[in-house]
């Protein structure tokens, strides 16, 4: 039986054992929610009552660490294919974000396009408009009929001209406004990109530092292994091993108790004179 399912039938079984206490503690639901009913109870079944409850508290912490450990030891027996997983969704959705950042750059583009093109439209539609009307004036100042009717046909057509201009211009402003709009929608899916990618980045670190915990543990066990080998031979030949008793390596993980020169000499006793020469 492997580990894992080792612990998981521990979970298991201090499921059932927590059940099984919750099930007893049924009759005294009152006792526990009113503290003046529990003060009530005779001692011994209020010392009782309390010693289960707190026998489930435990059960309930054990349960919390066993998952952990399950969750660990299940990550770090799949973590290739996680990490692959995780790749492969990162370079997609920064393919996702560049394209929508291409759209949207297309679409700004147009945007200050028809922007522009609508502003030099109406301006033009007004200058000539006014142009026309300092024509028809100037005629009219200087007794120039032909002039002034001249310039009364251009005033004409000028005004026509200012009115379809406006109606394009007012279209215009709807294709501005739709285009800013699908700007905004792109500006929300490109946010959504994103902070997917950000998420699966922060799975994927995470899953990175388990895995690296795990190689620094391997490599500092390797390193004691040597260490109890080197002692024993210093020990061999009646030399003080001073140096070794700085040993510091502090363990990552679940447990943070660090490794010190005390493991090097238990190590070492472990270790006999063909252990040594073996090196």
């Amino acid at each position: 039986m492997n580990e894992i399912q080792e612990l998981k039938n521990r979970r298991e079984q201090t499921i059932l054992e927590k059940e099984t206490l919750e099930h007893e503690l049924v009759p005294f639901a009152a006792a526990l929610e009113d503290y003046e009913v529990l003060q009530s109870l005779e001692s011994n079944l209020r010392y009782e009552i309390t010693d289960k409850k707190r026998q489930v508290g435990y059960r309930e912490r054990d349960i919390d660490t066993l998952d952990k450990k399950i969750h660990r030891r299940e990550t770090l027996a799949n973590h290739q294919n996680l990490m692959a997983g995780y790749i492969e969704a990162i370079t997609t959705w920064k393919a996702d974000e560049e394209e929508l950042n291409q759209k949207r750059n297309s679409i700004s583009t147009r945007l200050e396009q028809v922007r522009q093109q609508a502003h030099e439209d109406m301006a033009k539609a007004r200058q000539a408009e006014t142009e026309a009307a300092t024509a028809y004036a100037q005629a009219v100042a200087w007794g120039d009929e032909e002039g002034e009717k001249k310039a009364n046909d251009d005033a004409q057509k000028a005004a026509k001209h200012l009115t379809s201009a406006a109606e394009h211009h007012r279209r215009q402003q709807l294709i501005i406004t739709a285009l800013e709009q699908e700007i905004v929608t792109i500006d929300q899916h490109i946010s959504e990109a994103q902070k997917a990618r950000v998420d699966v980045e922060n799975q994927a670190a995470y899953l990175a530092n388990t895995v690296l915990e795990e190689k620094w543990n391997a490599a500092a066990i390797a390193l004691l292994e040597v260490g109890g080998k080197l002692w024993a031979a210093r020990r061999l030949i009646n030399r003080d091993p001073i140096a070794l008793t700085n040993l510091n390596i502090p363990e990552q993980g679940e447990n943070y108790g660090p490794w010190g020169w005390s493991d090097l000499l238990d190590l070492s006793h472990q270790h006999s004179f063909e252990d040594v020469l073996a090196m």
